[in-house]
């Protein structure tokens, strides 16, 4: 298949483009949001194709993955079809609902196009959006697998997060003093710079760097403990990646988390107070830290492998494009 999507998120695109089709990615002179191009700091196959908007129009598209609103309507204009009737079309969701959760109405919860399915990447996802009558399936995240790389040699706290200091209590960084009186904090993401400052920390207790994926990884399997203080967000990537590297993990016990960090691969909690005497036990006792990321290492390849993820997309990907061929052979 010939699948067209936008290059909006990185980290779950490098899953799904590890298929056996070719994904076709917009790119504009300007690189802009709706035309990014191929990712430059992650590792994406020879399948994933740059084409410029002009040249859709003449492209062969099987399949539009759309992940923003506007997306319809650059759909139709460079593909010259509509999306969701004339072709398929799926409407990606990453993203925990905002305003006036658990009633804010999704975007495309009242669209009826016959062909559009909505496609959320977590259960709880789907639970507390309000996504009307639209088809609705969850395909949950995929994780191409980086190898059982933990060391944690270097007694800190990794923490990886983007925009913490705009994005302030979504992703909790007002929790992180209270863990960095813990364990010394190495914050990666982008857009981290100034953190120490604006939580009024010394630049040791939260140092922070924007890293392409590879060095990521490397990095934080170098950390004593993988830490995710964010309060309400989708089931975070990085803390799939930290799982399968190897780390043990400390987190809120909110949103997907709950089901994704295990007995015996972490601790979680809606207490910050459990959270920090967490991680002072993973940095005082460096075999539990270990013991604890192997285990946490088998259940992320359990529940989020990249075999069952992509097998997913598959099934979905051929029961829209089967059900709009009968349509048109009906015709």
């Amino acid at each position: 298949m010939n699948i067209l999507l936008w290059h909006v998120h990185g980290s779950w695109t490098t899953a799904f483009v590890q298929g056996a089709h070719t994904y076709l990615v917009p790119v504009t002179p300007d690189r802009g949001p709706d035309g990014l191009g191929r990712a430059r700091t992650f590792d994406w196959p020879p399948s994933v194709v740059e084409v410029p908007p002009g040249r859709l129009a003449d492209a062969e598209v099987d399949l539009v993955v759309l992940q923003r609103p506007h997306e319809f309507r650059l759909a139709e204009q460079w593909l010259g079809r509509r999306p969701g009737r004339d072709i398929p079309a799926v409407y990606l969701e990453h993203n925990a609902p905002h305003g006036g959760v658990p009633d804010t109405r999704h975007p495309v919860a009242d669209r009826e196009d016959p062909h559009l399915v909505l496609v959320h990447v977590t259960h709880f996802n789907r639970l507390f959006w309000d996504n009307g009558r639209i088809r609705i399936e969850v395909i949950e995240h995929g994780i191409v697998d980086p190898g059982h790389r933990y060391t944690g040699r270097l007694p800190r706290a990794a923490v990886v997060v983007n925009e913490p200091v705009r994005r302030g209590r979504t992703t909790g960084t007002d929790l992180l003093p209270l863990l960095a009186e813990a364990a010394p904090l190495d914050v990666f993401g982008m857009r981290t710079e100034g953190l120490a400052a604006h939580l009024d920390l010394p630049e040791d207790r939260c140092r922070t760097a924007d890293l392409p994926q590879a060095r990521l990884h490397a990095a934080l399997a170098e950390r004593r403990v993988y830490v995710h203080p964010v309060r309400w967000t989708s089931l975070g990537l990085s803390l799939l990646e930290a799982m399968h590297l190897g780390m043990p993990v400390v987190a809120l016990a909110t949103t997907e988390v709950v089901r994704a960090v295990l007995p015996g691969t972490g601790v979680i909690s809606t207490r910050p107070e459990v959270l920090a005497e967490a991680v002072r036990h993973y940095l005082a006792d460096p075999s539990a830290a270990a013991a604890d990321g192997a285990r946490a290492r088998q259940a992320a390849l359990g529940a989020f492998g990249l075999k069952r993820f992509l097998a997913e997309w598959d099934r979905l990907i051929e029961d829209l494009t089967e059900d709009l061929t009968e349509e048109v052979t009906r015709r």
